[in-house]
């Protein structure tokens, strides 16, 4: 069929089907702009993987990790930024190879990988302190936590002492005067014997002469010779000075015979722990011839490390068991910390009393010691799990709602009993800590934190304690808080120190506030140029019996407690003030001299 060009209809069919095209045209094209925005949409919402144990790893489509072959969970969901821009704005370009390797525009990293964009919104979510992880993410990191609580802050202290004879009950036998020993009434080693008690019969010449001496002048006495009284007491000390009793004396003075031996008597109640004679033998003036112990009041030496020394004072209780008794406890206390250390164990000798009934507690035995020592009864406790430590700081993650972490800067006190050391700043009673998978998000704030030097070098970098800074918090500065002088040129010479304001104490420095360890009292803090002017003193006061219900025990002089026998502590405490001649303070009161005042922050 041919279409004729000139014929009247040509003309409006060619117009008709030029409509047609466009229309056509026009409607492809927008189509095709539907389809292309339908996309674009698609890519702004375009699910993120990464991997678990590689947070660096991020792909736009699911799979395995291409480091540990593990399954990528779903991280985030990108939305359209609000405004109805439609694309967001890209702040920066990062590896997700090369932690910290970030650009200002596209292109590969060092390792030949595409850099992805960083967008500002996720820029901004990077600088806070706190990091949101998504809840499937924290499953897979194994993220676990603890809450923070108070309780009494209790430290153990558990070493191995061994059970020793008490020095002050040993007794040695001996004789003035050289003799043989006619008789034993005790003959063996380990013998129980009584005071007063027979132990031997000894023959020596030079005490037969004393006796006959002695009775001569009693003698010459009795006939009213002159000087006769005078010579009756020479021989009467004489014989006193040979340690024969007045029993003795006044049989001697009854039968006016002298007696070839002397009986030895038992100086005080004990076992023979050392025999050193037999019948027969000759023994000199002053040589041992037995040695007793009282086993009743014994000694357990123990060995304890230098970092433990701060948690045991004088009477402190103590609590022992035997191997061969588990099921006995034996309750003592601490009476002596010895003044010097053992250079090869580095340890410092303990002694502790016991009492023995039943003599359980034998000499040479080895005893599992416990001393239980409360430092404060509500203090604020963590556990030792949660602290990442780094050698300048003790950094804790603190987990906040909608699943965002909080680094936290901690000041840590003691250690205490079930691995948890006690919080002196940086965390409240009931914030729930990260105990478990802290690691994988100190690296991912680490990381934050170098990308934000590396972009802005010049400006400071964010604290880690947003939203706690501010006067006495734990984002303010050391100074801040303990009430020293901040300012240019203070930091040197007004850095804050606690001591206690009893003169005789102040020679001990304390970094933290709390009691003096001697005398109880409230430190105050002073800086270093107060330091220097200071001079320490010291006095004793008395000395006290460890049991509490003989702490009306008082004496002058050191020794055993007259109602126990367990040896006496010393008490310290405070002289009387001198008189004042300190300048009056705006109180009105003169200072008394030697006493401390706190420094006020200029």
């Amino acid at each position: 069929m041919k279409l004729n060009m000139k014929s009247p209809g040509f003309v409006p069919l060619l117009l008709l089907a030029l409509a047609v095209l466009g229309g056509s045209s026009l409607l492809l094209s927008g189509c095709k702009h539907e389809q292309t925005a339908a996309i674009e949409g698609g890519s702004e919402q375009k699910t993120l993987y990464t991997c678990g144990m590689h947070p660096q790893v991020i792909k736009d489509q699911p799979g395995n990790c291409p480091i540990c072959g593990m399954k990528l969970t779903p991280i985030k969901r990108a939305t359209t930024a609000p405004g109805g821009s439609g694309a967001r704005r890209i702040k920066y370009y990062k590896s997700t190879m090369m932690p910290g390797e970030v650009r200002q525009s596209p292109g590969k990293d060092s390792m030949g990988m595409d850099l992805v964009p960083v967008y500002e919104q996720e820029a901004a979510a990077a600088q806070s302190a706190a990091i949101a992880i998504d809840p499937v993410t924290v499953q897979d990191m194994g993220i676990r936590t603890a809450v923070v609580t108070r309780g009494p802050l209790r430290r153990v202290v558990r070493t191995v002492a061994v059970i020793d004879y008490n020095e002050t009950t040993l007794a040695d036998v001996t004789t003035k005067f050289k003799g043989w020993i006619e008789k034993l009434y005790v003959n063996a080693t380990g013998d129980l014997v009584m005071r007063g008690d027979p132990l031997f019969e000894i023959y020596s010449p030079e005490l037969y002469s004393a006796e006959v001496e002695y009775l001569l002048a009693l003698g010459s006495a009795t006939r009213g010779d002159s000087g006769s009284e005078g010579l009756r007491t020479s021989a009467l000390t004489k014989l006193k000075y040979f340690d024969i009793s007045d029993e003795q004396i006044g049989e001697l003075e009854k039968t006016r015979q002298p007696r070839k031996t002397l009986r030895i008597l038992a100086p005080q109640a004990g076992f023979v722990i050392q025999k050193k004679v037999v019948e027969g033998q000759m023994v000199d003036a002053g040589m041992m011839i037995y040695q007793l112990a009282d086993l009743g009041l014994v000694w357990a030496q123990a060995e304890i490390y230098e970092q433990d020394l701060p948690y045991l004072k004088l009477g402190q209780e103590a609590t022992v068991t035997l191997a061969y008794l588990p099921d006995r406890e034996f309750r003592g206390r601490v009476t002596y910390i010895y003044p010097y250390l053992d250079e090869k164990t580095r340890t410092v000798r303990v002694r502790m009393e016991f009492h023995n009934p039943g003599y359980f507690l034998k000499p040479g035995m080895f005893a599992a010691v416990q001393i239980v020592s409360e430092l404060e009864p509500a203090a604020l406790l963590l556990p030792n799990m949660a602290v990442l430590r780094s050698g300048e700081r003790n950094t804790v993650f603190v987990a906040l709602a909608g699943g965002k972490f909080e680094p936290r800067t901690v000041v840590l006190g003691p250690q205490a009993e079930g691995d948890r050391f006690q919080v002196l700043s940086g965390l409240k009673e009931g914030e729930r800590v990260v105990t478990s998978g802290q690691f994988m998000l100190d690296s991912e704030s680490q990381l934050r934190e170098a990308i934000q030097k590396m972009l802005e070098p010049n400006e400071p970098a964010p604290t880690e304690h947003a939203g706690h800074a501010g006067p006495g918090g734990p984002g303010a500065p050391l100074m801040a808080r303990q009430g020293g002088a901040v300012g240019p040129g203070s930091e040197a010479t007004n850095l804050v120190k606690y001591i206690c304001p009893m003169p005789e104490h102040i020679s001990i420095e304390y970094d933290h506030p709390g009691k003096c360890s001697i005398c109880g009292m409230t430190l105050i803090p002073v800086s270093q140029t107060t330091l220097r002017k200071l001079q320490p003193g010291g006095k004793l006061l008395y000395y006290t019996c460890p049991m509490p219900e003989h702490s009306d025990v008082h004496s002058d002089r050191p020794g055993s407690c007259p109602k126990c026998g367990m040896t006496l502590i010393p008490v310290m405490a405070a002289p009387a003030p001198a008189q004042p001649r300190s300048p009056t303070p705006a109180g009105g009161r003169p200072m008394p001299e030697g006493m401390v005042m706190p420094d006020r922050p200029r």
